[in-house]
């Protein structure tokens, strides 16, 4: 999709300015009296040649991920409102001054500027998700080689995220529990990755009694996907990524509120986003060993379905009292993080879902929630999360938190009080660890935006989790 070339061909040539910028000076008069190079600012010209040329502004920005990512965004998004899809970008300014290392960034931007969702229509034209041709050039002779290996990385890793974004943006019906799993299978087809589905009638043989209480709720059948990548056979580590997979949650007995309704199909964001990233390790064939496991099912309303009061058992042997069925995402977490524990032996526990309101009042919709029970580990996570470019803040949690989810008449309360919901939460799936150095990401809020909050995201689904997963798998190398 991106290529390196020394000049640009394409329909458009995009050159980026900085406030202030000296090169401001040699535009025609009549584009810099209103084009200043202030932030995600365009304007539109052309060369003495006749080519259209878009000047897109950087403003005044210290150096940023996250800018150098919606510049290119922002570009990309100018150009197909026009129906363009030719575009060459200069990046050599950018590189210059912030080295080689922002092709990442800038290749992220433009990949995920182009993004649109599937549509589901009579006209065949529709149907069709037309690609952009983007060329980076101005790129100094020294770095070309180092930039087209960060672009075929980077581009594998938006391959990733827009896998993500794609099931999550397809619609309930469309994507029961095995069509996720089947579809995830078909995705990492090709790659290192080693796929396995384990059916309803083998789960209820393993004893998934979490998972199970909750998918039989469904005449869609529960499963549960195993993802093991390889990549390291020097190491006998396995970083355990567990993710939230229930493609259509109505909340159960709890029912959610009719505006939160049109949610529902995605709260399998957290199963998507680590598959997503043990794509982008195999097929980039990164030296590390992960196993992701994704339990899926749907929450539904029937004669069988879970009731507040109920105490269920669990893969791990603890027995679990409900107290509410809208926290269902946890229960088969819980013996998805048993089960990657029991059977893949995993050294570290990485869960992530879309798990609780409390996080997107607490936080928005543009920073996850964390927590950890492991210093090292979640300064690992932190430093990948900084080379993506996402934004995570780790909570606190205390004794007294511990104690909110303890149960009278089992051995855990899937939810504690009115407050701190997040890190119950969160702690509930720790009880599930064995001890495993462990991190809970919460992406309630990030994996969907109904506004994009940044220029690279669109309507719809983020894929938020995908690159800072796959960063802190690179930097930690088990």
């Amino acid at each position: 999709m991106i290529q390196i070339v020394s000049k640009g061909t394409k329909n458009v040539l995009v050159s980026f300015f900085k406030e202030e910028d000296e090169r401001l000076e040699t535009l025609p008069e009549g584009i810099h009296s209103f084009f200043k190079g202030e932030y995600l600012k365009t304007a539109w010209m052309c060369d003495e040649e006749g080519k259209l040329l878009l000047l897109t502004g950087i403003g005044k920005t210290e150096e940023d991920k996250l800018c150098r990512k919606e510049i290119a965004a922002k570009a990309v998004k100018e150009c197909r409102s026009k129906k363009i899809n030719g575009i060459s970008m200069d990046i050599g300014p950018i590189l210059c001054e912030y080295g080689v290392e922002a092709v990442r960034d800038l290749t992220e931007g433009a990949v995920l500027g182009a993004y649109t969702q599937k549509r589901f229509s009579l006209d065949k034209a529709e149907k069709e998700r037309e690609a952009s041709e983007i060329e980076f050039f101005g790129i100094p002779h020294e770095w070309e080689e180092e930039a087209k290996i960060l672009v075929k990385e980077t581009e594998v890793l938006c391959e990733g995220v827009c896998f993500a974004r794609d099931m999550v943006n397809l619609p309930g019906n469309k994507l029961r529990p095995e069509n996720l799993a089947r579809e995830i299978e078909a995705f990492t087809r090709g790659t290192d990755a080693e796929a396995e589905i384990i059916k309803v009638d083998r789960l209820r043989e393993m004893g998934m009694e979490a998972l199970l209480a909750v998918g039989n709720s469904s005449e869609y059948k529960p499963c549960m996907l195993v993802l093991r990548y390889k990549g390291n056979h020097e190491s006998s580590q396995v970083m355990g990524l567990i993710g939230k997979g229930v493609t259509c949650d109505t909340g159960g007995y709890c029912l959610k509120p009719a505006g939160s309704m049109l949610g529902i199909k995605g709260d399998m964001a957290g199963g998507a986003a680590v598959c997503g990233a043990v794509f982008a390790l195999a097929k980039n064939k990164v030296k590390t060993n992960v196993t992701a496991v994704v339990p899926m099912c749907e929450n539904r309303i029937s004669p069988g379905s879970l009731l507040p009061g109920d105490v269920i058992g669990s893969y791990s042997g603890k027995t679990i009292e409900i107290a509410n069925t809208d926290a269902e995402g946890r229960l088969i977490l819980a013996d998805a993080v048993s089960y990657a524990v029991k059977e893949e032996k995993v050294s570290r526990i990485l869960d992530i879902a879309t798990l609780t309101g409390a996080v997107v009042n607490m936080l928005g919709f543009s920073i996850g929630g964390v927590i950890s029970d492991n210093d090292e580990f979640y300064e690992a996570f932190a430093k990948g999360s900084a080379a993506s470019g996402e934004r995570y803040w780790r909570l606190p949690y205390y004794k007294e938190h511990e104690k909110m989810i303890e149960s009278k008449v089992a051995d855990i309360r899937n939810m504690g009080e009115n407050f701190c919901g997040t890190i119950t939460a969160g702690l509930f799936i720790r009880a599930f660890a064995e001890g495993r150095p462990w991190i809970h990401v919460d992406i309630a809020g990030t994996a969907w935006v109904d506004s994009p909050v940044f220029e690279f995201q669109s309507q719809g689904a983020t894929g938020a989790g995908v690159t800072s997963i796959y960063q802190l798998c690179c930097k930690e190398g088990m």
